[in-house]
């Protein structure tokens, strides 16, 4: 991918690398479905779900969007990593979300269509867990996320710098990932960071200086992501203090639009798309949402973010059926703390209660689950095999 392409020419390349993506496998195409997802989901029978209590949820709760994220202190916890879909909803859609992921990636390692019935009964049991406030402590976790967890703990500003930049020095090297931007947009990048929300964001973690001197080094687009494609997105290098003291951060900057997952009426939430990011995450994933702001480029609303080098996200490539299970029930874990935060005891005891509703005799997990993963999963194969179909045509015509 050459380094030239100009910002009025990224749209056509940024579809067709969504495209491909979305084309690797049906786990990915997972990831970059939220529309569809929804799409589906809404055509089941109303009443067939459970109607949780009205709490922040993610939104696209796929496995591949929880992983190590450090806070403001310091500390890490695996936690839910990306908040764009993020609303005031029903709890039961991230369940659905993360059981489907769970299952395609079980049937992408080629294991038993048992096994999907397995790990929906550990989603289920691990997200009550962590209602109850017994989950699985990252001791517990499946040694892949384990594996991630201390991965997370030793890496240093280089080893960002060598993951996201493919450079250790503070400068963003433009080519495959990254692109020039508008004259336009630099002025922009630097207005947005010259603002004391975000003079405060980049002062407020690894004990910075309050007064620091916040300096835009260098800027450019981002491309990044799956779902997200085709959205702005920029990386920014700021310069923090003076001289040796001087401390480099890596912010990313992303545009927000509306949700696609669905809200319940009358959720108080911000009607500007990034706040809403923020707020969710806050409520969600403390540890990444304090991190957080909201701000503008232009007329469009984007959230910040400073880039640490111990965020990273779980991988769910080949599992053993054991791994599987395991995996399902703390991921589902992760989750249910998120949404137990938010909680009161009687709260969780009342969902806890609805959650058990249509079990069956022959499977420990709700029939609505079952039925729904089981649905979406037919659904999606159809859908991805589709999608292929027209990627594989649109090359052959090339």
């Amino acid at each position: 991918m050459s380094s030239t392409i100009r910002p009025g020419d990224r749209a056509p390349v940024l579809a067709l690398r969504q495209t491909l993506k979305m084309a690797r496998s049906a786990h990915a195409y997972v990831r970059g479905s939220t529309v569809q997802f929804y799409e589906w989901l809404e055509s089941q029978k109303r009443g067939t779900l459970p109607e949780g209590p009205a709490v922040w949820i993610c939104g696209d709760c796929h496995a591949g969007n929880l992983g190590p994220v450090a806070g403001i202190d310091g500390r890490i916890d695996i936690q839910i990593r990306d908040l764009d879909q993020t609303v005031i909803g029903n709890p039961a859609h991230d369940l659905i979300r993360l059981a489907l992921s769970l299952s395609t990636a079980s049937r992408g390692s080629d294991l038993p269509g048992v096994t999907t019935a397995r790990i929906l009964e550990q989603v289920i049991e691990g997200y009550q867990a962590a209602l109850r406030h017994d989950a699985d402590t990252i001791e517990d976790a499946p040694v892949h996320v384990r594996g991630v967890m201390k991965q997370s703990l030793q890496r240093s500003w280089k080893a960002l710098a060598r993951e996201r930049l493919e450079n250790p020095n503070p400068t963003i090297p433009l080519g495959d990932k990254f692109w020039p931007l508008a004259k336009t947009e630099r002025e922009q990048v630097e207005q947005l960071f010259a603002t004391p929300e975000l003079r405060h964001l980049a002062t407020s973690l690894r004990s910075r200086d309050d007064d620091s001197a916040v300096d835009v080094l260098d800027a450019a687009f981002w491309m990044k992501g799956c779902s997200s494609l085709g959205l702005l997105r920029f990386a920014v290098l700021l310069g923090i203090g003076k001289g040796r003291k001087r401390d480099i951060a890596l912010m990313d900057v992303k545009e927000a639009v509306a949700a696609a997952a669905p809200r319940y009426p009358g959720g108080k939430m911000p009607k500007d798309n990034a706040q809403r990011v923020v707020d969710g995450a806050r409520h969600l994933s403390p540890h990444l949402g304090n991190r957080m702001a909201a701000g503008s480029i232009g007329k469009r609303s984007v959230f910040i973010r400073e880039l640490l080098p111990q965020d990273l996200k779980i991988e769910i490539d080949r599992l053993t059926t054991k791994q599987a299970m395991k995996a399902a029930s703390f991921l589902a874990g992760v989750v249910g703390k998120a949404h137990g935060r938010q909680m009161d005891k009687a709260t969780r005891q009342r969902w806890m209660k609805e959650l058990e509703r249509h079990r069956s005799r022959s499977l420990d997990a709700p029939s609505w689950l079952w039925s729904s993963v089981v649905a979406l999963i037919g659904k999606h194969e159809v859908a991805y095999l589709e999608h292929c179909r027209k990627y594989a045509s649109q090359f052959a015509t090339a």
